[in-house]
């Protein structure tokens, strides 16, 4: 199902940003690879968890007002029928329908009661039902920053097993890892919104290298504050 595929985007984009612009940041202190994966993973399950809560009341809150005001819409298509009727009119007339061709159109719109109320929804309030489910959209967007947001940290966690492995070596192959990870969840969600994937793989890179850089830049310059 596509949204669930736009919600796993929207976290893997997120969690490899944020996951990273971490290792950037404690590599530009020069601190412990071991700090890495201490904040980084802190960060994966707190964060990716507060997105996901996030996902999940705003869906929730959005599919509980398209309800209400579908309710809404039934009730006074029930007790204002006429009057409903009228402004089913005027909408077709402001898209060109007129006369007979007018009367056709909303005779058979409200004909209909779930395509009067779905016409109203639309044209009127401009809100569409995407039967989106609150629960499955969080659960998409926490894996998605979860799975993704894990890349950066594995030559890090590798570091930890092989003695012989220096940290910046940990770093440029997370960096390595990380741009491939962002080219290809941007091209991915390039798809999804029927744009260029090749362009949108660059401008996800371009997005989650600016703020890596801008981590980096800051650790950096607060060690040599500090220092």
């Amino acid at each position: 199902m596509r949204w669930i595929f736009d919600d796993f985007i929207y976290g893997s984009i997120d969690g490899a940003v944020t996951t990273f612009a971490i290792v950037a940041g404690v590599m530009g202190a020069g601190l412990s690879p071991a700090i890495i994966l201490i904040l980084g993973f802190a960060n994966l399950f707190a964060d990716g968890f507060s997105m996901a809560v996030a996902n999940f009341q705003a869906s929730k809150a959005r599919s509980e007002y398209i309800e209400m005001k579908r309710k809404q819409e039934e009730w006074e298509i029930d007790n204002f029928e006429e009057q409903e009727k009228d402004e089913i009119r005027d909408i077709y007339r402001k898209k060109g329908f007129k006369d007979e061709l007018l009367e056709e159109v909303v005779r058979i719109i409200t004909s209909r009661r779930k395509v009067w109320v779905d016409t109203m929804m639309k044209e009127e309030l401009g809100l569409i039902d995407d039967e989106k489910r609150p629960l499955a959209g969080s659960v998409s967007t926490f894996v998605g920053f979860n799975l993704i947001g894990l890349i950066p940290l594995i030559p890090f966690m590798l570091f930890l097993l092989i003695d012989n492995t220096s940290h910046h070596d940990a770093f440029a192959y997370s960096t390595i890892l990380v741009g491939i990870a962002f080219f290809i969840v941007g091209t991915i969600k390039g798809k999804i919104v029927k744009k260029s994937k090749i362009l949108s793989g660059l401008f996800t890179l371009m997005i989650g290298g600016i703020a890596a850089t801008v981590a980096y830049l800051i650790g950096y310059g607060l060690n040599f504050l500090i220092q």
